[in-house]
């Protein structure tokens, strides 16, 4: 297990590192630096040397301005030389921070629905930032500090070395039990800082999940309440930072203590070596000042020991979304659209992304589609259905039947456990994701809002539009009442996921956002399922400009949607179980009559 563990560990790492090299050069320019500073500062002790046994002691006053000079000198060279390295890492290890979020988030964009469905946000959001920032800090600052570290602690025992071989000696007796010390309390410090992430996240996600349900809350005369879940949530996660704070200093500040307490041992047998003569009196100073300095680098790499525990907790959080596979993926070799220009169902475009006005052809055909979340009974279980170009469709059934689900599996958030899915009679797993994704548009039941203008919602399926296209559009769905009652029009920001509009004019706003995309395949998911009938009536008006010469599959439990649809297919338990129009189901007595039982006619 723990060499499996180990190998993990190793891939994980490859891939942290992966995102530095990019950078190499700039990396290696700020070690240089740091090195060139390294090396003037292993120069400033040894001058004590000089300024005692020479300046001091000799009483040269010639000697002692020349060394203060130098000394002076040196500090400024080595500060400058510091500045310019943390200046331009500084810029490095942002690009680095910047690239690995941005890897994770395209990871993020990638996964379907499932993903997000037993995932909370606040987790999500927590490995994005604090699990990716402790990354980078460690492979990055860590790295470079840990290079810089080893190369003042070589030349450091270099000089002691060469000062006086026998006090060094005598210094190294004190880092064996700093070594215990690392070593007992670094895996207790892995599993507490585990926890401590777990808990983190679990408060972003208390406080995402309850600010959502604020409303529910105040309804509910549960405010105390939820106080009292946020402050134990709060009394755990700090119970485990105190022991992981205690831990961190165990592991990292106990070696530290033994070796400044050792250092009453260099004194007591330097002291005798200096009355004995053996060595001089600026050796010895020159001997003690390194040896104070030795132990800020050995301090420094039994820290990075410490955060490198820390780094391998992250790596691992951060591993559990990007392992998670992607469900739904680009074909190896994709039919592109402009391979079916000959077929006669593309206009001629630009090369790139399929623009509005493009056609795949707009048959839409489900063939035997299964599909199960893994939870029981399958939500889709062999359904056939065919919708043809500019039909309209209503899907109908009863809460938890499988609709919403065949709009996933339309727009290709989701790809069938068995069967195909066919657009233009070309299966659209064959096609590339962004041609299906033009091709065929859902409006959702609660439509997704930027908190932007609501011109820039409108164009956000399709940036390249202009203002004029954007004003028809909204005109076009009925908005354009609406917006002469607003100071701003189009310009009129919409708030945090539009909550400044009602649901109608929310709705309204994602149906002129479809219109301008203009796809071949229009899905609509209970679009009107939280207005009141007079609203609903208002709303359809705007869809019949949409949905108009369109294919249009229309997913929805009403019965004033269903009679404006050419043909209704009824699912009940992941099946079709009948079919025809909203005029002629409700005489066979079935599962349409059965689901708008008491519903006037």
């Amino acid at each position: 297990m723990r060499r499996r563990s180990r190998a993990l560990f190793d891939r994980e790492v490859r891939w942290a590192l992966g995102f530095v090299r990019p950078y190499a050069k700039w990396l290696v320019l700020v070690l240089a630096l740091s090195l060139a500073s390294t090396a003037l500062s292993l120069y400033i002790p040894y001058l004590s040397k000089d300024l005692v046994d020479t300046a001091l002691l000799g009483q040269d006053g010639g000697a002692l301005t020349r060394i203060v000079a130098l000394f002076a000198g040196i500090t400024v060279v080595s500060f400058g030389l510091n500045v310019v390295a943390g200046m331009r890492y500084t810029r490095t290890s942002a690009d680095i921070l910047f690239d690995m979020r941005l890897a994770l988030y395209r990871h993020l964009q990638r996964l379907s629905p499932r993903f997000y469905a037993r995932t909370p946000i606040g987790d999500i959001m927590s490995r994005i930032n604090n699990d990716i920032g402790e990354i980078q800090r460690v492979v990055s600052e860590s790295l470079l500090s840990w290079l810089g570290n080893i190369a003042y602690l070589l030349g450091t025992v270099g000089i002691l070395l060469w000062l006086d071989a026998r006090l060094f000696l005598v210094s190294l007796a004190i880092l064996p039990p700093c070594l215990w010390a690392l070593v007992r309390y670094r895996r207790r410090l892995e599993s507490v800082t585990a926890e401590l992430r777990e808990r983190s996240a679990g408060i972003g996600s208390f406080l995402i999940e309850t600010i959502l349900g604020l409303k529910l809350t105040v309804a509910s005369n549960a405010q105390r309440r939820e106080q009292k879940r946020f402050r134990r949530k709060n009394d755990a996660f700090i119970r485990t930072l105190m022991s992981m704070r205690l831990l961190t200093y165990l592991a990292g500040g106990l070696p530290g203590l033994i070796l400044a307490g050792g250092v009453a041992v260099i004194f007591l047998y330097g002291g005798q070596r200096v009355i004995a003569e053996a060595i001089t009196m600026g050796t010895f100073v020159a001997f003690m000042a390194y040896q104070m300095r030795l132990l800020g680098p050995i301090q420094g790499l039994m820290g990075l020991y410490a955060s490198l525990a820390t780094a391998r907790v992250s790596l691992g959080r951060v591993h559990v979304i990007l392992d998670t596979p992607v469900d739904v993926r680009d074909p190896e070799r994709p039919v592109h659209v402009e391979e079916l220009r000959g077929e006669g169902k593309v206009q001629a475009r630009e090369p790139g992304a399929p623009a509005p006005g493009e056609r795949l052809g707009g048959e839409m055909r489900l063939d035997g589609v299964s599909f199960s979340f893994g939870r029981g009974d399958p939500v889709l279980d062999g359904v056939d259905l065919v919708v043809g170009e500019g039909e309209v469709v209503a899907v109908v059934g009863a809460s938890g039947s499988g609709k919403s689900t065949i709009v996933d599996l339309l727009s290709r958030q989701l790809d069938p456990d068995a069967g195909r899915i066919l657009l233009g009679g070309r299966d659209l797993r064959a096609l590339r994701l962004a041609d299906v994704r033009a091709a065929v548009v859902p409006v959702e039941q609660e439509p997704f809002l930027f908190n932007t203008t609501i011109a820039e919602n409108i164009r956000y399926g399709r940036p390249g539009a202009s203002d004029a296209e954007v004003a028809a559009a909204a005109r076009a769905v009925g908005l354009d009442a609406f917006l002469t009652t607003l100071p701003d029009g189009l310009e009129t920001l919409v708030g945090e996921q539009g909550r400044e509009l009602s649901a109608g004019q929310r709705q309204r706003v994602a149906v002129a956002r479809a219109f301008l995309a203009d796809p071949a395949v229009l899905v609509l998911d209970e679009p009107t399922s939280s207005l009141d009938p007079a609203s609903e009536r208002a709303l359809m008006e705007g869809y019949q400009a949409v949905m108009r010469g369109r294919t249009t599959i229309l997913v929805s439990h009403r019965l004033a949607l269903a009679r404006r649809a050419d043909r209704v297919v009824v699912l009940e338990r992941g099946r079709i179980v009948e079919e025809g129009t909203a005029a002629e189901l409700p005489g066979r007595r079935g599962a349409f009559a059965r689901l708008f039982r008491g519903e006037g006619g």
